[in-house]
């Protein structure tokens, strides 16, 4: 009978010889991609990594804490901004300014955490939504952020391990994903994750068991607002380049459709959800290259609609995903894992 019996089983990162073997393989894995693969995969898994973080913090503050963010793409701008300026200004290097621009976000994430004290539900999310797009607006008509033009961003390559900048960008956007994944794992076993959860289910009850609501809502929101900062400044460093036009509100959606794809207060759910939609995003993006599917759309388009709009069927599928999500599998991909491994543990009886 598998029963924990204190609490260090509980917070413990791996259970078993077989938690320690798939993970250590995971690992093994994830560090010879880049001599497996090539080029623009590269990428795409880079990508992968940047949007998982995102996904981690914003399911910490949405899944776990039952609050809103329709402006997370503007904590992913504040640190991508950040990183960026200390770098180009002031000679920093990307791993300091990295962790800045997260602890920047961090801090405007406590600053937007104090409007939850007294909204909740349509009213938060607009007041999220407002700080998303006054962040994006005010980035563009400052010059010292560049303005509309936006800012190029110095390459990061580690010339004498021989990475090139592809893989340069990829182990440090894998390796810190890796990291922060299990810090929010074992973060949400600690005291304040348990209050977080406990404001989710019923800010009332928590209150009443000795919970300090204010603390743990404003803390929410910096510890979300800290992933997206990181995230920002990776992005930063893979794209090479950024301008407002980045960090919009459809951006903000699309993270918010990430965690409810992937499954809301769960760690697995996060990384699901990030690398199914990252993955579906770069590939409808060039829907009429897909075989047969392509040229389908494009004859229904041609006759129904005009071609210059194809390329956003990827949010017609997505809002279709999230619609049949909703009603048939609430707990999103996470709910399908749990069934295959449960299937899998009871086969064949």
């Amino acid at each position: 009978m598998d029963m924990k019996r204190d609490y260090y089983e509980d917070v413990q990162l791996l259970h078993g010889k077989t938690a320690r073997f798939w993970f250590f393989l995971l690992l093994i894995t994830l560090a010879s991609l880049p001599f497996i693969i090539k080029g623009y995969y590269v990428y795409i898994l880079s990508l992968m990594a940047v949007n998982v973080i995102v996904a981690l913090g914003l399911n910490l503050l949405v899944g776990n804490t039952g609050q809103i963010s329709l402006g997370h793409a503007g904590f992913v701008a504040i640190g991508a901004y950040t990183t960026a300026i200390l770098m180009i200004s002031f000679a920093v290097p990307f791993i300091p300014a990295m962790i800045a621009g997260g602890l920047i976000a961090a801090f405007f994430g406590f600053l937007l955490g104090l409007p939850a004290l007294r909204l909740e539900g349509p009213y938060l999310a607009i007041a999220t939504l407002a700080f998303g797009l006054a962040i994006t607006t005010v980035i563009g008509r400052v010059g010292f952020f560049g303005g509309h033009m936006g800012l190029s961003v110095p390459a990061v390559r580690f010339e004498s391990l021989g990475l090139t900048r592809d893989e340069s960008v990829y182990y440090v956007a894998m390796i810190t994903a890796v990291l922060l994944g299990i810090f929010a794992r074992n973060f949400l076993k600690t005291r304040p994750g348990r209050a977080f959860q406990a404001v989710r289910d019923s800010d009332i009850a928590a209150a009443a068991m000795g919970v300090n609501v204010s603390y743990y809502k404003t803390l929410s929101f910096a510890v979300s607002a800290f992933y997206a900062g990181i995230a920002g400044g990776l992005w930063a460093i893979l794209i090479g380049f950024i301008n407002p036009g980045l960090f919009s509100f459809i951006l903000s959606i699309l993270y918010l459709a990430t965690v409810v794809i992937g499954g809301l207060g769960t760690i697995l759910g996060s990384v699901l959800g990030a690398v199914v939609v990252t993955f579906l995003s770069l590939q409808l993006e060039n829907v009429q290259t897909i075989p047969g599917i392509g040229q389908l759309l494009e004859a229904f388009s041609k006759q129904f609609m005009t071609l210059s709009g194809l390329p956003n069927i990827v949010w017609v599928l997505t809002g279709l995903i999230l619609i049949l999500i909703v009603l048939f599998e609430p707990l999103g991909l996470y709910g399908i894992w749990s069934r295959i491994k449960t299937y899998w543990k009871t086969w064949p009886f």
